[in-house]
């Protein structure tokens, strides 16, 4: 099985950075209700098709490890599948494929998740092997042994061995002076190498409980069966204490940072910069859903102001781009990026960025962009629905990063209600240049 630390959900993604409780839009109607010993638990009907995506998020990841176990929620993640006391070891995948099912688990830093696609009339199997292993996790030294290499190994393929990822690794953890999204989901190598099982067994005890877990299940069922099988598997689970999520805070960012790797394995130079931005559950939230909009008009394709100006004006650029996701219990970043053209400059392409950046803070966006990033976000929204896993994915990262259903069915309405002043506002809050990394990958001549 491969395990794969979480990419960004793409357009399902734009749905995220709700930041209000009104909920008159109807996205996916989903049915909500929690059971006594505390696990909520989401239901999205979708009878065209005789399958159903069932998934289990718990409310922990990897910002709320303990100092020097980076890694452990990951490593916990994989560790999940080594069985329990009536499943071994490998047997849970081996069961879901038996059916026909695919599975699989991912780690953020906000949340850690698994699920099954499996067909409609085989739901309550996967349930029943999920609700097994929220509380009968078994696990052997050797466990512990083969799948630290496992990790270990992970990490040297995904980062060490790849420039770009070892310096979007630096500039991250140049991003964050104290808040623990600094350190990579996966870990710092020379931490990952001490984790223990006593480590996993504790992380797991500390976080899986039904009362930290949402339960989402889409596709061809309805509210009452799936009810009735939550309360089956899931219900005589009991309850237990969880910590709060208390994190170290960012402090006051006053000065710019720069981050410059060479590595003669880079062929075609690049820059990114980030901005540290207010997610929907942090200070300053009510920029997040015109910092989505704002993205939109300043990167977000080809007729965006950066590769309007970089790449087809100017010609310095091959490609250029703006990304901000507002979905994060804390503060996150506002993304830019561009590629010189073969043979270019990296420093004419960050000159003509900060010219761009300049106009947008200078001249207010226009009624003709406001409207074509709207209907970009919102059509987002639409494709969402017809893909079966869309759903599910989208309420687990928001329920377990501080928002509500209602906050996320009342997405259209929110995009529809910023105004060109609300664009302007977030833009002239987050394009702090002293909030800011940013991060040059150069090619290293060789001879």
């Amino acid at each position: 099985m491969i395990r794969r630390l979480p990419r960004p959900l793409g357009a399902a993604a734009l749905l995220l950075s709700a930041s209000v409780t009104a909920a008159e839009a109807d996205l996916f109607n989903p049915h909500v209700f929690a059971l006594d010993n505390g696990l909520r638990v989401v239901v999205i009907e979708d009878h065209r098709a005789p399958v159903v995506s069932h998934m289990v998020w718990y409310k922990v990841g990897a910002a709320d490890e303990p100092p020097g176990k980076s890694g452990i929620a990951h490593f916990l993640e994989h560790l999940m599948f080594k069985g329990t006391a009536t499943i071994g070891p490998g047997e849970f995948s081996k069961q879901v494929a038996r059916i026909g099912g695919q599975d699989n688990a991912f780690t953020a830093q906000d949340y850690t998740g698994y699920f099954q696609n499996v067909a409609a009339d085989r739901l309550e199997t996967v349930m029943a092997l999920e609700a097994d292993r929220m509380v009968n996790l078994r696990l052997t030294d050797d466990d512990v042994r083969t799948e630290r290499l496992v990790i270990l190994e992970e990490r040297r393929s995904r980062t060490d061995n790849d420039p770009g990822a070892q310096l979007a690794e630096a500039a991250r953890a140049a991003q964050y002076k104290a808040h623990p999204y600094g350190i990579p989901i996966i870990g710092w190598e020379h931490e990952m190498r001490r984790l223990s099982r006593e480590d996993a067994l504790d992380f797991y005890r500390r976080h899986y409980a039904p009362n930290n877990a949402i339960l989402i299940v889409a596709g061809d069922v309805t509210p009452g069966r799936v009810r009735e099988l939550a309360e089956k598997h899931y219900g005589v689970i009991p309850a237990r204490a969880v910590a709060p999520r208390d994190r170290p805070q960012e402090p006051p960012q006053l000065a710019a940072r720069r981050v410059t790797m060479a590595d003669a394995r880079v062929r075609q130079p690049s820059l990114r910069r980030t901005y540290l931005a207010p997610s929907r559950a942090s200070a300053d939230n009510r920029h997040a859903v015109p910092l989505q909009v704002f993205a939109e008009i300043l990167g977000g394709g080809t007729t965006s102001r950066l590769y309007r100006d970089l790449v087809v004006e100017q010609g310095v650029a091959s490609a250029a781009g703006a990304f901000y996701r507002g979905v994060s219990l804390d503060a996150t970043t506002f993304y830019l990026y561009a590629t010189p053209v073969p043979g270019g400059d990296v420093a004419a392409v960050e000159a003509a960025l900060d010219k761009t950046l300049e106009r947008a803070l200078a001249t207010p966006v226009t009624a003709a962009e406001l409207e074509r990033a709207k209907n970009v976000l919102l059509a987002a929204a639409v494709y969402a629905r017809d893909n079966l896993r869309s759903g599910p994915r989208i309420f687990g990262a928001a329920l377990t990063s501080g928002l509500t259903v209602d906050q996320v069915e009342a997405w259209p309405d929110l995009v529809e209600a910023v105004t060109v002043e609300d664009v302007m506002a977030a833009a002239a809050h987050v394009l702090d240049i002293r909030r800011s990394v940013t991060s040059i990958l150069l090619p290293k001549p060789t001879g």
